[in-house]
């Protein structure tokens, strides 16, 4: 069997545009006047044709509109491009189709025609449940506004997630579990739940690198909101499946899970990456970052790719062990060695356990809720 097939095959489809650029946002996403939604519409189902003439008869399971903003689409180009995915592919029975939306009122106003289209899981950009922060963060909706998209949401599709940010300026930890508390309140069945991280390169990188960014919770303080989290949501029956993701039993992103069970998956749109095994050779695949650049390419070249890479197992094994040990579900030891060509160093695994960090019953290792803390120390030291 080959290796990927452990995961599952995804499509991730990226939309770039939004309509404002928040000032903690790294992702690849553009504000623009005017989008020609044809011209965009025309390039995806290029794509999807093109790599579906690769990836002949396998099994797609999940589909992912994500961004930017896609709920700023036009709900006739996302039926279009779902329509092409199902002629394309082979689908499962239980195809996850997600879309990444804000919950702005001119985005609220498409969700029944993207469930129409196919969507049937909504992952809202919610980020905090209060209207000051927001404001802070660069949102354009407040928090009430919030609360009437997921009302809208909830009626119009079977599944609903959405994100939200911690560890903001002047935060308490008290403050974070009130708005935990009443982001359970909404029913919610699944969260994504993030610490404000200051990236370079963005408005906020910019503002904290002079000095001017201040109040954020130092790292105790975000420690303990993180797992003041994990005991909160645990208690109301939506544990950490993944560091980040919290859901109730069988709320999980399906597509998520392609990533973290190291499956396939391909990347359409500017900036999208991808994973794909084609005759027993693993490849990295990216897409130019510039949205006028990727269109321009699929329409003249007559694909939006930059040059594969190929993996090499030691790549695979490392990629597969930075993916696995987030889930709570932990890897495989077996997948891990056959990958790497070698076990895990044993004195390494019992080390870490003895600290606490990890649990291992000779089959699967999986982090502990004190080593999820610091998962990127324990990853390096079980690096192979």
């Amino acid at each position: 069997m080959e290796d990927w097939r452990n995961g599952g095959f995804g499509l991730y489809l990226h939309w770039p545009f939004c309509a404002s650029k928040c000032p903690y946002c790294d992702f690849n996403s553009h504000v623009t006047a005017w989008i020609d939604q044809d011209r965009w519409k025309r390039a995806y189902l290029s794509e999807i044709a093109r790599i579906g003439a690769e990836t002949s008869g396998r099994v797609l399971n999940t589909v992912f509109f994500g961004g930017g903003t896609p709920s700023l689409m036009d709900p006739d180009v996302v039926a279009a491009v779902i329509e092409a995915i199902r002629a394309t592919w082979p689908t499962a029975n239980d195809l996850e189709v997600t879309l990444e939306a804000n919950p702005g009122s001119v985005e609220a106003g498409r969700f029944r025609a993207y469930a129409a289209a196919g969507v049937n899981r909504l992952s809202m950009g919610v980020q905090a449940l209060d209207d000051g922060d927001l404001k802070r963060l660069g949102r354009l909706h407040t928090a009430a506004e919030a609360r009437a998209a997921f009302a809208i949401a909830r009626a119009a599709f079977p599944r609903v997630s959405f994100d939200m940010i911690y560890a903001r300026q002047d935060q308490t930890v008290e403050a974070w579990v009130g708005e935990l508390r009443a982001a359970l309140a909404m029913a919610v069945d699944h969260l994504s739940l993030y610490q404000l991280t200051i990236e370079d390169g963005t408005a906020f990188g910019a503002r904290h690198a002079a000095g001017g960014l201040r109040g954020l919770p130092d790292d105790d303080v975000a420690a303990d909101m993180y797992l003041i989290t994990h005991d909160i949501l645990s208690e109301a029956g939506m544990p950490a499946y993944e560091v980040s993701n919290h859901a109730g039993e069988g709320a999980e992103s399906r597509h998520n899970l392609i990533y973290w069970r190291y499956g396939d998956y391909a990347g359409i749109g500017p900036g999208a990456h991808g994973r794909l095994t084609l005759d027993g050779q693993r490849w990295a695949t990216d897409t130019p970052k510039t949205p006028a650049a990727w269109l321009s390419q699929v329409e003249t070249a007559g694909h939006g790719e930059r040059p594969r890479e190929g993996l090499s197992a030691g790549d695979q094994a490392a990629e597969y062990l930075l993916m696995a040990l987030r889930l709570s579900e932990g890897l495989d030891m077996d997948r891990l060695a056959r990958l790497a060509g070698t076990p895990l160093r044993p004195a390494t695994v019992e080390r870490l356990q003895d600290l606490g960090m990890l649990r291992c019953d000779g089959v699967r290792i999986t982090a502990t809720t004190s080593g999820r803390a610091v998962l990127n120390a324990v990853i390096r030291e079980l690096m192979p």
